[in-house]
């Protein structure tokens, strides 16, 4: 077997079809990478003219001259076969001596050991140990920081249902759902030229909450490489049509509370009829308030997704604090699940989690949040990485010493 150049038609055509297939692991994101000063190879190892792995491989002047390599999402290959994959590691790192590397880093999209909802280890499940060990044997170590997310929450929609998904709900994220859609909200995607929308949200979500959004040129150039399998979206609503929608329910409340008797037995309804009433009429009354100030038209909140192969990613979103309590990403999320339904995506990947299980972490609730739709924690094997020689040893041990 040999190591050989594909062309990126050749590489895009055997990746789709791959059953490790991530969109990180494309030419699109090559291009990406291209815009940031990297090289971007596309790898396969042949068996005469058949392709038994292939990768994506960029790389960038890292130390002293000598590169950094990386398989973002790689290496493609059929890890239950132990001999191939360490045939097609061996390989590549023969091509990054050979083209002054240092260091190669992998981080397959594979699973590592099979977690439940709660983030346990499942029983006889799922376990790749086996792997950790064979990139132990051939010099890999587990790199500090994993470059990609190593822990997912991941929505099983194979074969469901909505309803199905519904009943799989944590109680109170099926109610919140199902009160947003009485609000009338409504869900829309951008297109190119209103990605400043998407951009505008972000960018206020992030200042609140601490982290870096990106920019509208990642947006318009993620747009302009990923055409239809990018979608961008944004919850509106028009405050006079939720008005509307308020007074109908008010109106249905009152007539409940006007057919009950002065019973006894009626009291605990009564109350509760009551507590309804008096909020819908604080809804009204805001929403009146937000037309003087607002006008009748808000956006909420917005996000972006990959449709990539057989899985609907949810990648980023914003909400405006302002509107908070219309709940628009729950109704986000469930929209975009039933779309992922109709379009026959066998996962809803709802991204990134900390790994972190503990109530008292600051990012426990991004975790709860995700938690409530159902699904399962998924951690992935992470990053590994081969060091190469002399300047990998000193590399390590400058960045050991300037900490």
């Amino acid at each position: 077997m040999e190591l050989v150049n594909l062309t990126l038609d050749e590489f895009d055509k055997y990746s789709r079809n791959h059953p490790l297939k991530s969109f990180v692991q494309t030419p699109q994101m090559g291009e990406i990478r291209k815009s940031k000063g990297w090289e971007v190879f596309y790898l396969a190892l042949k068996d005469k003219d058949e392709i038994k792995g292939a990768t994506m491989l960029v790389s960038h002047p890292k130390f002293l001259g000598k590169k950094e390599f990386y398989a973002p999402r790689g290496v493609l290959v059929d890890y239950k076969d132990e001999d191939l994959t360490k045939t097609f590691l061996l390989k590549l790192k023969d091509y990054v001596k050979q083209n002054n590397g240092f260091m190669l880093r992998i981080d397959p999209y594979v699973i590592y050991k099979q977690r439940d909802i709660n983030g346990e280890v499942v029983p006889n499940g799922i376990d790749n140990s086996n792997l950790v060990s064979l990139f132990h044997n051939l010099g890999f170590v587990k790199s500090k920081n994993d470059e990609q997310l190593k822990w997912l929450y991941i929505l099983d929609l194979d074969g469901k249902t909505e309803d199905d998904i519904l009943k799989g709900m944590n109680k109170n994220t099926r109610n919140i759902i199902r009160k947003t859609l009485k609000n009338n909200i409504k869900l829309r995607k951008l297109n190119h030229d209103e990605l400043s929308l998407l951009e505008k949200i972000t960018d206020e979500t992030g200042q609140r909450r601490g982290f870096a959004s990106k920019d509208l040129k990642y947006y318009e150039q993620m747009d302009n490489l990923f055409k239809d399998e990018v979608i961008y979206v944004i919850a509106e609503i028009n405050l006079k049509e939720y008005i509307s929608s308020l007074s109908e329910q008010l109106e249905t409340e009152k007539n409940r509370l006007n057919k009950l008797s002065d019973n006894l037995a009626n009291e605990g309804k009564k109350k509760e009829i009551k507590v309804t009433i008096d909020s819908l009429t604080k809804k009204i009354d805001k929403a009146n308030e937000l037309i003087k100030t607002d006008g009748e038209d808000l956006i909420l909140s917005g996000a972006m997704f990959m449709a990539y192969g057989d899985e609907l990613v949810y990648l980023f979103c914003g909400n405006y604090k302002k509107y908070m309590e219309f709940n628009a990403q729950y109704f986000i999320q469930w929209q975009m699940i039933k779309y992922a339904i109709d379009h026959n995506f066998k996962r809803y990947n709802f991204y990134g989690i900390s790994g972190i299980f503990d109530k008292n972490d600051p990012s426990y609730g991004i975790y709860e949040f995700k938690k409530g739709f159902g699904g399962n924690v998924v951690e992935l094997l992470g990053d590994y990485e081969l060091g190469l020689g002399f300047t990998y040893k000193l590399y390590n041990f400058l960045k050991g010493v300037k900490k």
